[in-house]
């Protein structure tokens, strides 16, 4: 089997849209929630919460031409998926327009103001927004598709919409690419926008949290006195390599990865299953050929929902023990849905090599029903580890985990 690394990465985020911007906020425990003034206007949702990236603006080497298919979502990704090129050396390089280049990348669905003009078209019968480029604003597979038309990329396009393991599926789909011989290199990734309807559907699970005019305390993944999960949005790019590709051109390596579990529970579309949660992270485990001992930190799912954390806490304890350091970096984004698991797989591999996590915002008294662990508060800790685990778990019982280890 092919080995496959990590040779560029890029994030959009509530929290910033580079590494270093990023890495300043976790460190001073700065979150990125908001009170949503634009919400008021929704009187049954009982959330104004969400977490909106801020100053996000066409770049303006971006033609009208080349945008014209792009929401918002698709341009996030667009936008991410260039500096993670420009982070591997591969921008303009004819190797990734020769089909040796795929695509593998979700959102949990299209731009909200294409979903709008449809919407207009069946309630009121009129089609006065519709154009040629709704469809494709509103389309699941937005994002991949238009990254490939964007960067001419002739691989295989592998769309992954799965709202919360969209990001994550894109990573460990686009690894077996690789791993399988089918592509030599892979953008992977996820992304989402901040939309209303993704707080309603979680309101209407009575999930959100109602904290709205204490958005700096929300939401507290862990926590006993969580109260639901904050929305958010973003995109984060990671360039998928073959090892050798990778080391032939001198390309540098972040990371590499070394393991993907996905499975399903399949028993409930919203209820967590922690006995499938801990399979998944097995398959990973096994797949790596390490043993549990060798997680030096687990990047948690933890939404802050009742449920979900507990369950993801208990299957987590049940594989790796109850010294294994963990958090949350929703805690800080908010839940970024399609982009979640690509987030949370750039920041993991940045800390890892950085040997300095980030703890959990808001967390001060871990919940008792959730099982024992290593949970790491608010100011963050020093590790050193080269090997690390991130997990995301999404709504169909779909759960992933992935696994990285240092570049050697």
């Amino acid at each position: 089997m092919r080995r496959v690394v990590v040779t560029g990465m890029a994030a959009i985020s509530p929290i910033g849209s580079d590494w270093k911007t990023i890495s300043r906020n976790l460190n001073a425990c700065n979150t990125g929630i908001k009170y949503m003034q634009d919400w008021e206007c929704y009187n049954e949702m009982i959330t104004r919460l969400g977490a909106p990236v801020n100053n996000f603006k066409k770049p303006k080497h971006f033609s009208r031409k080349q945008v014209r298919s792009m929401g918002r979502v698709a341009l996030m990704a667009t936008v991410a998926t260039e500096t993670a090129l420009k982070d591997s050396q591969l921008l303009n390089d004819p190797i990734i327009s020769d089909g040796r280049m795929g695509v593998g990348y979700g959102s949990s669905t299209g731009s909200t103001e294409a979903v709008k003009d449809f919407g207009n078209m069946l309630l009121n019968n009129s089609s006065v927004h519709l154009n040629a480029n709704t469809y494709l604003k509103m389309m699941s597979h937005t994002a991949a598709v238009n990254i490939g038309v964007f960067f001419g990329l002739k691989g295989r396009i592998i769309p992954t919409s799965s709202a919360c393991t969209s990001g994550s599926q894109g990573i460990g789909f686009s690894y077996e690419a690789i791993k399988y011989g089918h592509q030599d290199l892979m953008v992977a990734g996820g992304a989402e926008e901040l939309c209303p309807t993704e707080a309603a559907v979680f309101d209407t699970l009575f999930a959100t949290s109602t904290r709205n005019h204490e958005p700096n305390l929300t939401p507290r993944p862990f926590d006993k006195d969580r109260d639901g999960l904050v929305i958010g949005e973003g995109a984060a790019t990671l360039i998928l390599e073959e090892r050798n590709h990778a080391l032939k051109r001198g390309a540098t390596i972040y990371a590499e990865i070394v393991g993907f579990g996905c499975n399903s529970d399949g028993s409930h579309v919203t209820r967590p299953q922690a006995d499938t949660m801990h399979r998944a992270m097995e398959i990973a485990l096994h797949q790596s050929g390490l043993e549990p001992q060798s997680i030096g930190y687990v990047s948690a799912h933890g939404t802050a929902t009742d449920q979900g954390d507990v369950a993801e806490s208990h299957a987590t304890n049940r594989l790796l023990g109850s010294n294994i350091p963990i958090s949350a970096l929703k805690s800080f984004t908010g839940h970024t849905l399609g982009a979640c698991g690509a987030l949370e797989a750039v920041v993991a591999i940045n800390m890892m090599n950085e040997s300095w996590f980030h703890g959990t915002a808001n967390l001060e008294n871990v919940d008792p029903n959730c099982a024992e662990l290593d949970y790491l508060d608010s100011t963050g800790r020093k590790i050193e580890t080269d090997c690390i685990m991130s997990n995301n778990f999404a709504f169909g019982g779909i759960n992933t985990s992935l696994i990285f280890v240092k570049a050697e």
